[in-house]
């Protein structure tokens, strides 16, 4: 399938990218979104134990996504936050307000299963930019 021309695509080496045929985020126009993004650790680290750093990494990688777009933090209009236990609620929550507190985007947090029974969350993204040319 071709590649629309007024898209831009960032691909983040995830396993799951190639094998289910899609990139860690877009962007057309003005608008940024970022793909379910979990706490997958750097080579030389292990997942963290915790909700709130895993949240934290989530995160990390899609402002990593965000930033190779042209897109900040700032900008995010929109998360989701998938957890795993209602519990973790409130480390998520707080881990999601270092991240994108200043934007205060419209958030939706869901309990469900993930992919990898370590994952306790798991995060998507919605960027707008203030114009197309915005890099």
């Amino acid at each position: 399938m071709a590649e629309r021309q007024d898209s831009e695509r960032v691909r983040s080496g995830s396993p799951f990218e190639a094998r289910y045929g899609f990139c860690r985020a877009i962007r057309r126009g003005r608008r940024v979104e970022v793909a379910g993004t979990a706490p997958i650790p750097r080579a030389d680290e292990q997942l963290a134990a915790d909700a709130y750093l895993q949240m934290l990494r989530c995160g990390e990688i899609a402002a990593e996504a965000l930033a190779r777009l042209g897109a900040r933090p700032q900008d995010v209009v929109r998360t989701r936050m998938y957890i795993t236990d209602p519990a973790d609620a409130d480390d998520v929550g707080r881990a999601h307000r270092e991240v994108f507190g200043a934007a205060e985007p419209v958030a939706t947090m869901i309990v469900t299963r993930l992919l990898d029974p370590g994952w306790k969350v798991e995060l998507e993204v919605e960027a707008e930019l203030d114009s197309p040319e915005q890099v």
